[in-house]
């Protein structure tokens, strides 16, 4: 995100309303994986809905983006260094909707012939127009969401390797982890299931955080037990062990570690 824009941005990452001074919309979907060939353009649509009962302006403009510590994604509209943005096209700039309109919003890749095969990342923001929000001070306040697009060029693959074992804090609870690096050259997610029994003989079954891993990142994936809705996350006894073998993709990741702490 530009550090000069003197607005305070409401940044939704998922497929739900907004109700931000004015701005209300629903995109979907929030996240758009794909696959190109070089020297070929791709071709995609999302939607938009003004789920307000007035008329509603939207801005529209492309960003580079990254994932910070926790995962969250940070944007920034400055061209990054071997960005794919200037290979994508946007239907408009802004576009308006009467009450309760929706609208099938197109954007392209037109990925050169001598695209090397990798994966290009970057994001298409919605934004509403800013509304100044009064107080002791007065300031411009707009609501924006991000369709997050992955777009795999040729024949492109994560790889996934566990490092260490250790645990991880989430939610205030302490859970095993494992920090897992992609040697890849396009992203993966740690998924699937594994079994975990603690030092009372309590038995689990637990998932690993459903975080991205980039090419290149190395990132704590925290293994969080299954509990009943509306149940309180457990509580676990140390020493655990964990086994089993979860998914990267195609691949299996065999899970075999105790924790003692």
């Amino acid at each position: 995100m530009n550090l000069h824009r003197l607005s305070i941005i409401l940044l939704l990452l998922v497929s739900s309303g907004v109700n931000a001074q004015g701005f209300s919309a629903l995109v979907s979907p929030p996240r758009i994986e794909g696959t190109v060939k070089a020297g070929t353009t791709y071709r995609e649509v999302i939607e938009i809905t003004n789920v307000s009962d007035a008329n509603a302006h939207f801005n529209f403009y492309t960003a580079d983006w990254t994932l910070d510590a926790n995962a969250s994604a940070v944007f920034d509209s400055k061209l990054a260094p071997s960005s794919c943005r200037p290979w994508v096209g946007i239907e408009a700039k802004g576009i308006t909707l009467g009450p309760r309109g929706k609208r099938r919003y197109r954007f392209e890749v037109a990925v050169p012939a001598n695209a090397t095969p990798g994966e290009c990342r970057f994001a298409i923001m919605v934004e509403g127009d800013p509304e100044t929000v009064t107080g002791k001070v007065a300031v411009p306040v707009s609501g924006r969401i991000a369709v997050i697009v992955y777009l795999a060029i040729g024949d492109v693959a994560a790889n996934l390797k566990i490092l260490t074992t250790g645990t991880k804090m989430v939610g205030g609870k302490k859970y095993p982890a494992v920090k897992v690096t992609n040697t890849g050259n396009a992203h993966t997610r740690l998924e699937g299931y594994a079994d975990l029994i603690d030092a009372k003989g309590g038995k689990w079954t637990v998932v690993p955080e459903s975080f991205p891993i980039l090419p290149g990142e190395t990132r704590l994936i925290a293994l969080v037990p299954q509990v009943e809705e509306n149940k309180p996350a457990a509580d676990l006894a140390y020493p655990v062990k964990v086994s089993g073998k979860l998914d990267s993709g195609k691949d299996r990741v065999p899970v075999a570690f105790t924790v003692s702490q």
